[in-house]
């Protein structure tokens, strides 16, 4: 078995760990999601460590030295930290020449040949599904042998291995929460809409809808929801209870947990035996009856990608929703008590000012409890960025979708809408949703009732500011 490592290298301060991936750009209020995608293979090697360096503020020093005693490093990356990423790899290398070095992520997934040939210290990168791929390579299987990967050889060349099938049965994959248990900190991990310490875990890949702009199911985890079973789940949670008893809320982070809703309902009768509290991604049509089964076996929150208040838009990217009945479904959480932190993107194909207009009058409207405002991003491999790249929407020299100091910008642009009008507009979204009497007396009195959630709004109202100050900079 190879000594392996797996490594989320540093990166900007505030960098954001983003849906257990390199997430694209500072956020407007920091936060961390946990490392799962690296977790899951880590969970397969046995004598692995996985560093997750963002959150844990460990610079390159300590990663340095772990290396010399390292056999392979499999570092994650993404389309905007793959600059910084490989220079880090060749950092690596320089420490320990030996030293075998993987890439994995959509970014290479996507683009495995070009990402060689501009990645010289990568030995590989692995397409798609990467999990008993790396497992394989740990345990010693030639490169040429393996499944789903693009190599380099001895004499430089770049060798293409055939496709490995996706997995089927998601129940054979280990907890990663022996993962978390043995290398992370949970309390280093948090996200402002959800109770703090929190866990979070897959309990499917994949998802139904076919939104343009979305990366992973497109790239990675695909378009059927392949998934854990209940009992698998449970199983999976009340081992955390036990390794981690400070835990105040799970989080499941498939892409849509509410794409099969009778194993919804079966998992949340599991986790009502457990007495947990529990929040996770939806779509917005879940109907009343399910809600409540939710509800009243422990759930919390729901994080809802609503995208846009204007029905062209939602049909533009193939979202797959009618505003009325996301109106509707909302009003249905307001009235069972269910919270919602509700995710807009502006600057979607067919993006106007009065369509930005619209989403923010409709946010208003609607009022999750708590809301961020993306701007889109055009990842490759997406049915969005070649739609941007055919019709002249994307500025080349844009395309990591970041700046220098880790900002996201607004790569995409229109005959009628600029670049400039767009960015701004993520502020005016800000500003009117969240600086109203009525939100901010609800705000107020959530801090009154609840002492943590004062410190924390606090906290978070700083960096609201000293992000929109960074964006100025920019």
């Amino acid at each position: 078995m190879l000594r392996t490592l797996f490594l989320q290298p540093p990166s900007f301060d505030g960098f954001d760990g983003g849906a257990g991936s390199r997430y694209q750009a500072k956020r407007e209020i920091r936060s961390f999601w946990y490392p799962t995608w690296l977790a899951q293979p880590a969970a397969m090697v046995p004598g692995s460590r996985l560093i997750d360096a963002p959150p844990a503020k460990m610079g390159m020093g300590p990663i340095l030295e772990d290396v010399k005693n390292r056999d392979l490093v499999i570092m994650h990356t993404s389309t905007p930290s793959f600059p910084s990423d490989v220079r880090v790899a060749q950092m690596l290398k320089d420490a320990n020449p030996k030293l075998k070095i993987g890439m994995v992520g959509a970014k290479v997934a996507v683009q495995p040949d070009e990402s060689l040939a501009q990645g010289s210290p990568i030995d590989f990168v692995a397409r798609n599904e990467f999990d008993f791929t790396i497992k394989e390579i740990a345990e010693g299987k030639p490169l040429a042998e393996v499944d789903g990967i693009t190599w380099r050889n001895e004499n430089g060349e770049i060798i293409t291995n055939k496709d490995r099938a996706m997995i089927e049965d998601m129940d054979s994959l280990p907890f990663v929460t022996e993962v978390y248990k043995r290398d992370l900190k949970i309390e280093d991990y948090f996200i402002g809409y959800l109770k703090h310490p929190y866990i979070s875990i897959y309990t499917g890949r994949g998802c139904k809808s076919r939104c343009t702009f979305c990366l992973w199911p497109q790239t990675v985890g695909g378009h059927r929801y392949r998934t854990r079973s209940p009992e698998h789940v449970a199983a999976e949670i009340k081992l955390a209870m036990k390794y981690f008893p400070q835990v105040k809320e799970f989080f499941f982070d498939d892409d849509t947990f509410t794409d099969d809703l009778p194993r919804a309902e079966a998992i949340a009768r599991e986790l009502g035996k457990l007495g947990v509290t529990w929040s996770c991604n939806a779509k917005a049509n879940v109907p009343y009856e399910t809600l409540k089964v939710l509800r009243d076996n422990g759930l919390r929150l729901l994080l809802v990608g609503y995208e846009s208040g204007n029905q062209q838009i939602l049909h533009n990217i193939k979202k797959g929703m009618r505003i009325e009945t996301a109106r509707e479904f909302t009003k249905n959480c307001h009235k069972l008590g269910i919270k919602i932190h509700g995710t807009f993107i502006v600057g979607l194909p067919g993006e106007t000012k009065e369509t930005i207009r619209e989403t923010i009058e409709y946010a208003k409207e609607i009022n999750p409890h708590t809301m961020q405002v993306s701007l889109a991003a055009p990842y490759p491999g997406t049915f969005l960025h070649k739609q941007a790249s055919e019709n002249g929407w994307l500025n080349e020299e844009e395309a990591e979708l970041i700046d220098d100091n880790g900002v996201q910008i607004a790569p995409l642009h229109y005959p009628h809408l600029s670049h400039t009008e767009i960015f701004k507009s993520v502020e005016t979204f800000y500003k009117e949703f969240y600086f109203r009497p009525s939100k901010i007396f609800a705000i107020l009195k959530e801090m009154v009732t609840d002492p943590q959630m004062l410190k924390r709004r606090l906290r978070e109202g700083v960096e609201f500011f000293q992000f929109l100050r960074q964006r100025h900079s920019s």
